[in-house]
């Protein structure tokens, strides 16, 4: 099983690091120091099972958790210092939870109580709540219903939001995958759109339409799929 380490203290993750490399047949996914990169990291490497810190800058754990969504998603357990938030951690759908400092026996039985509930539901992928967004060195957590396109440039993906652009560390594929497919259509090879943001949809001959949305933003499509979205969401 593949395990994600997400705590912001480099000590707590060396810990965890060392318990897990002692213990059979589980492998270190990766590591996470912040809320948005641990999303992206879940999003990335799709971790069996979260070991998951509850207060982290940017986002804390119960808002890692409260920003995923389906049966896909991992199997969290939490580790903190502090007791008082166990039961709004077991309501968020948390398997376990661990105080520090953690003992190898009582993480092997989170971990064996986690395995469990993953071997009793098949996988699925996991529809996110929040898309990780870059620009230099910042990252910002994006609501999908703000994301107007996704659009392909070479090895680059930008996210356009209304009046923004972001890179996105995930290639169209998988974007795809984890998001509403209700919402999130692909129009061509290097474009997804929300289609929540479509305003007009306008024919530019009898093969294509052309769709401009609600930042200004313009898509070509064909006649079938211009009708298709048309129909499905008007």
């Amino acid at each position: 099983m593949k395990i994600l380490i997400a705590d912001d203290e480099p000590i707590a993750r060396q810990v965890l690091r060392e318990h897990i490399e002692s213990i059979p047949m589980l492998e270190i996914a990766g590591e996470a120091g912040t809320g948005a990169e641990t999303l992206a990291c879940i999003f990335e490497l799709k971790p069996d099972i979260v070991l998951l810190d509850l207060q982290m800058p940017e986002l804390g754990g119960l808002g890692v958790v409260r920003s995923l969504r389906g049966s896909g998603s991992p199997a969290v357990i939490f580790v903190t210092a502090y007791e008082k938030h166990a039961l709004e951690a077991f309501e968020v759908g948390a398997i376990d939870y661990l105080l520090k400092p953690v003992r190898r026996e009582r993480l092997e039985k989170a971990i064996a109580k986690a395995a469990r509930q993953l071997q009793s539901a098949p996988r699925a992928v996991p529809t996110l709540h929040k898309v990780v967004g870059r620009r230099g060195r910042d990252m910002y957590l994006l609501d999908p219903s703000e994301i107007v396109a996704f659009e392909a440039d070479g090895d680059l993906v930008h996210v356009v939001t209304g009046g923004e652009r972001y890179l996105s560390d995930h290639s169209l594929k998988e974007l795809l995958e984890q998001l509403d497919p209700r919402s999130f259509r692909r129009i061509h090879r290097a474009t997804i759109i929300n289609a929540d943001h479509i305003r007009r949809i306008s024919p530019l001959s009898s093969k294509r339409w052309l769709l401009k949305m609600s930042n200004g933003y313009e898509a070509v499509v064909s006649k079938r799929l211009g009708k298709s979205i048309r129909e499905s969401r008007w």
